[in-house]
């Protein structure tokens, strides 16, 4: 597996945490797990942003990995 590819992949994992810490943010009972919730899903953005911003960087310096 590349180095891209695996960069890709691992994007992928983390907007499926994203996902699941949205949810379990808007469907907690809880005000302080809501908010630790909501906390991490904004660190996920962050990274989320910075990974993108590497896969871009990844196509362009190798265009073989451009769309795998």
């Amino acid at each position: 597996m590349t180095v891209a590819s695996q960069v890709k992949q691992t994007l992928a994992s983390l907007k499926g945490i994203h996902a699941g810490l949205q949810q379990l943010a808007l469907t907690s009972q809880d005000e302080t797990a809501q908010r630790t919730f909501h906390e991490a899903m904004l660190a996920t953005e962050e990274i989320i942003a910075e990974l993108k911003d590497r896969v871009g960087r990844l196509e362009f310096e190798e265009p073989q990995y451009h769309g795998k």
